[in-house]
């Protein structure tokens, strides 16, 4: 018997996270840091991110549920030296005005991990779920209730 496809997915922003990577996917992930993927559909941008490797085909519809549009890409890491084939997840939504501006993922941890993370394991435990939302509707309807408990304070 065949054994099931393993796959390498760059991740980039919130997934660069390792608290964020485990309440997806478990403990027991490999991965390389310090690549670099030319930026999808955008011209002369680049993005810096690390591959987890060996993902199995349960935690690849994982990420398939809580990601946008999976794509698969070339990565080099960022001395040049070597290159990977991966799988990488694009957003979808084009006209967010913050998809080609900078991101600091030291100052997302310290403003946006926390809930972030509370609105990841949320979506865990709704996919389990035979109606379960999307990840955007999981993380929609956490932060409407922060602005809410934000608001009444």
């Amino acid at each position: 018997m065949a054994s099931a496809p393993i796959s390498n997915v760059f991740v980039y922003g919130s997934l660069l996270a390792d608290d964020v990577v485990r309440a997806l996917l478990g403990s027991g992930l490999v991965s390389r840091n310090m690549f670099t993927l030319q930026i999808i559909r955008v011209e002369d941008k680049k993005v810096d991110g690390r591959v987890l490797l060996g993902i199995t085909p349960p935690e690849l519809h994982i990420l398939d549920e809580f990601e946008d549009e999976r794509e698969r890409v070339d990565v080099i890491l960022k001395d040049g030296m070597e290159k990977l084939i991966a799988i990488t997840y694009v957003w979808e939504n084009k006209t967010d005005p913050n998809l080609y501006g900078s991101w600091d993922f030291e100052e997302w941890k310290i403003l946006h991990m926390d809930g972030f993370l509370k609105m990841t394991k949320g979506f865990m435990n709704e996919l389990e779920l035979p109606d379960a939302n999307t990840r955007v509707a999981t993380y929609d309807s956490f932060y409407e209730g922060m602005d809410n408990k934000h608001s009444i304070s």
